[in-house]
């Protein structure tokens, strides 16, 4: 579809979150919904770069309602602290956009020893979403937006191997396990929902190959993105449709539809079908619920 971040409806009374929006596709997430009339929280790991692409925004759209909130996806206690400073200054949410992101550092550990990209990109967000689910619900129609990636396609879940400690570690291999581990997520969230009765909605997306600080430990990816890449901005534009547009609920995953996805109109995304398998789907979120302590849309 010719869809565009210009054609994103009034945002006036709502109350967003996106995770990682300091830069990149985050970055411009924030900026539009800010734009288009919404309360935004800009929930990032640095204060100070926050407060920078803050005033970024209010620099063109100086009326704008946007925050800066400190959330480390890779620490639980950073997590459990941002949720409840939240849940305190505002009653509902309707939209969490789950968007930040490691990818292909070297090989590290979380505060809590987990592998990073897993522990930052799936895990973090696992924790996040369980912790402002009764905001999410007390919006009426809350909706959270899950960013996956092209890289999915090769991951797959080793659940005998989640921290990287029994094999050699693959910066790309985990990258892609984090990435198919978001598709699931997001997938048995919205199972979970319907089964539940809740009105709050699960999507995913994707930004195609966009160029971003992602890249930053790849010289030949942050190379490439001078040749191939898309803009940040229009990188954001799948997620801002998943999270804004009544269509997006009619398909559970948004992304660029071109050449191998990496870049074209947004549209229908292809799903691979390993992130299909419910019986992994249901694993993985046991295996979630155990390593980050948070239950939540049991059964």
């Amino acid at each position: 579809m010719d869809w565009n971040e210009g054609m994103v409806a009034d945002q006036t009374g709502k109350t967003v979150i996106v995770t990682g929006s300091n830069t990149g596709i985050g970055f411009h997430m924030a900026r539009v919904l800010a734009k288009r009339g919404a309360s935004v929280t800009m929930a990032c790991r640095s204060l100070e770069k926050g407060e920078a692409s803050r005033k970024r925004i209010l620099g063109v759209c100086p009326d704008a309602d946007v925050s800066v909130a400190v959330l480390d996806l890779a620490d639980l206690s950073s997590i459990a602290d941002f949720s409840d400073a939240h849940s305190g200054k505002s009653g509902k949410l309707d939209v969490l956009i789950n968007n930040a992101g490691v990818m292909i550092p070297p090989k590290t550990l979380t505060k809590d020893g987990f592998e990073l990209q897993f522990g930052t990109n799936h895990l973090g967000h696992f924790a996040l979403t369980g912790h402002l689910m009764p905001l999410l619900e007390a919006s009426g129609r809350g909706r959270v937006v899950t960013v996956s990636s092209i890289a999915h396609n090769p991951g797959t879940i080793d659940f005998e191997d989640l921290n990287g400690e029994r094999k050699r570690y693959s910066k790309w291999g985990f990258y892609s396990q984090s990435k198919i581990a978001n598709l699931i997520f997001s997938l048995e969230l919205s199972r979970r929902l319907s089964r539940s009765g809740s009105t709050v909605s699960s999507l995913a997306s994707h930004p195609g190959y966009s160029a971003t600080d992602l890249q930053r430990h790849s010289p030949f990816w942050r190379l490439l993105n001078l040749f191939v890449a898309i803009s940040a901005s229009k990188g954001a534009e799948a997620t801002l449709f998943a999270a804004t547009e009544e269509a997006a609920l009619e398909y559970p995953y948004w992304g660029p539809t071109g050449v191998i996805e990496m870049r074209g109109r947004t549209g229908r995304a292809r799903i691979n079908p390993k992130a299909l398998d419910e019986g992994v789907a249901k694993r993985l979120w046991g295996v979630s619920e155990e390593m980050t302590g948070i239950s939540y849309l049991r059964g």
